[in-house]
């Protein structure tokens, strides 16, 4: 009998745990499957030996009390994402390098009783009429799931671990993401309430530092957070959360960020944030810039600055107004402040390249762009490192805003080099 049969069978005999009877704990676990294989060895012959035993148990406690073959995984601090690729195939980003592991699920089946278990706490579903999924587990971890058909290999699932080690701006200046003046800048924008748009590609660190910049939003101040997944987590006391909602298996129910975004300027906000904008909520937010709100927040997936802004634009003619082009990018150019671009360089290492502001003006019917920080690149080195510094471009045009709010900054770091 090979460990793949034993934990199957063990699978069998312990499947009433983590119902009403008792809460689960390691010791009970344990107590357990020794009872199973005493009494198999007493009763039935199957001696297990002393190794394979402490192995199967091990397991299984993972299982029914954390995440199973992903928890060694999950424990290690230097993992950033885990991506599953059927049950056989597991991969892991480490120091910013994708390695495939030596994690694997017993079959498909042993997969799906795993996202099962991690689906039920965000009470979200995934099964053929609605395949695919996100959601978020307790610890802030993000989850994507796709399963068959539509994932050809297996059940696909992608987690991109929460990293407590990221909580204030100085764990960003000490990462290198930015450097000291650019922190003070952008700790300085957040208490002036200056509307700012992050950007970059997936995993570039986007939502780490929306979060961490949070934290510096005055605790006396309402805001209202639109999520898909609930993935940002504010420390203040006074903070709405909503959350989209996917249709029900009869394809009704359904709430998007833009019906939630329309609720949310009837709660009072003092600031909103958007998890991501993607859709015709894009008019909504840019209106919303336009008559009043400040120190609005944003995730946007874009290459660059520029990029950012033609995705806003391109995203807003999804609301269907008919407005014409120069409109929306006057609306662009008077309520978007600052963007602030992340991306993830070829030695894996996340950096946020630019700092640029939008010029509250449009010139030949175009949006005008300034770097304030820049991150440039100088070569790589024999070891791939990317070798580069961050630079100063100049004082922003917005800076009055600053004084208006009573907010003191020094400006010598904008001074260029």
């Amino acid at each position: 009998m090979n460990v793949k049969e034993i934990k199957k069978e063990l699978r069998k005999e312990l499947s009433f745990l983590g119902g009403a009877e008792t809460k689960l704990s390691e010791e009970l676990v344990r107590d357990r499957i020794t009872k199973i294989f005493d009494y198999w060895e007493k009763e039935k012959a199957r001696i297990i030996e002393p190794k394979v035993r402490e192995a199967v148990i091990k397991e299984l406690c993972d299982e029914f009390l954390g995440w199973g073959p992903l928890q060694k995984l999950m424990d290690d601090p230097e993992v950033t994402e885990i991506m599953i690729n059927g049950p056989h195939k597991i991969y892991m980003e480490k120091a910013g390098k994708k390695i495939i592991t030596d994690v694997q699920f017993d079959d498909e089946t042993h997969l799906r009783h795993s996202i099962e278990k991690m689906l039920i706490p965000a009470a979200r579903r995934v099964d053929e009429s609605y395949p695919y999924v996100d959601f978020s587990l307790k610890d802030g971890s993000r989850v994507n799931v796709i399963i068959p058909p539509l994932s050809v290999g297996g059940a696909t699932v992608t987690i991109r671990k929460f990293l407590r080690s990221i909580s204030v701006i100085e764990n960003l200046v000490e990462l290198g993401t930015i450097d000291e003046r650019m922190a003070k800048f952008l700790v300085a924008c957040i208490k002036a309430k200056v509307n700012i748009l992050f950007s970059g590609a997936t995993g570039s660190g986007k939502t780490t530092t929306l979060e961490v910049l949070s934290s510096y939003i005055n605790p006396q101040e309402r805001i209202i957070v639109i999520e898909d997944t609930l993935e940002l987590t504010l420390r203040q006391e006074h903070v709405v959360r909503l959350l989209t909602r996917p249709p029900n298996i009869e394809g009704k129910g359904e709430v998007t960020i833009r019906d939630l975004f329309i609720n949310t300027l009837r709660m009072r906000p003092t600031r909103i944030i958007l998890g991501e904008i993607r859709g015709a909520e894009s008019m909504d937010y840019l209106q919303a810039l336009n008559s009043g709100h400040r120190g609005c927040l944003a995730v946007i997936h874009a290459s660059s600055p520029f990029d950012a802004l033609t995705r806003l634009e391109t995203t807003a003619l999804y609301a269907g107004l008919n407005m014409p082009v120069w409109a929306i990018r006057k609306q662009i150019a008077s309520g978007v402040d600052l963007i602030v671009q992340h991306d993830q360089l070829t030695d894996g290492s996340r950096k946020i390249t630019y700092i640029t502001e939008v010029i509250d003006r449009l010139e030949k019917d175009e949006v005008i762009l300034k770097d304030i920080f820049r991150y440039d690149i100088e070569k790589v080195d024999e070891d791939k490192r990317v070798i580069g510094s961050f630079k100063a471009k100049g004082t922003p045009v917005f800076l009055p805003i600053f004084k208006k709010k009573g907010i003191e900054i020094d400006e010598n770091i904008f001074k260029e080099g």
